[in-house]
């Protein structure tokens, strides 16, 4: 038996609504995954969609760099990261970071829900 992928939930401040709306419409496809996130987004994910969400550290404090480590040890195969492109963000170096390492493992990143739904719904298969 294959063991289950495993996806990163990341969302700016101004995209939290857009990810918990987002995972509420995948919820069927989201459960066949193991699933992880930064400290706010994951906590509401789970809230909004009753599934089991890993939480990492909040990303300004450390959880961007944490999701990139995961990455790097091939715990982490997707990522979902609606980031917010019109906001400057405190800790862009890590977000930049996160998006290269991603980029790095050649693992699916999406950034928005069009792209998010093609490789959830995809991988999920």
């Amino acid at each position: 038996m294959q063991e289950k992928k495993t996806i990163a939930l990341i969302a700016h401040d101004n995209k939290k609504t857009e990810m918990t709306k987002w995972a509420c419409q995948n919820k069927e496809y989201l459960k066949k995954y193991h699933l992880c996130g930064t400290g706010h987004t994951a906590g509401l994910v789970a809230e909004a969609t009753g599934l089991a969400v890993e939480a990492y550290l909040s990303g300004p404090w450390g959880g961007d760099q944490q999701i990139g480590a995961k990455i790097a040890e091939g715990a982490i195969h997707v990522v979902v990261f609606f980031w917010d492109p019109l906001q400057m963000q405190p800790h862009d170096p890590d977000v930049k970071a996160l998006l290269r390492i991603a980029t790095l493992y050649d693992i699916p990143i999406a950034t928005n829900a069009a792209t998010a739904n093609c490789i959830v719904r995809t991988q999920a298969e």
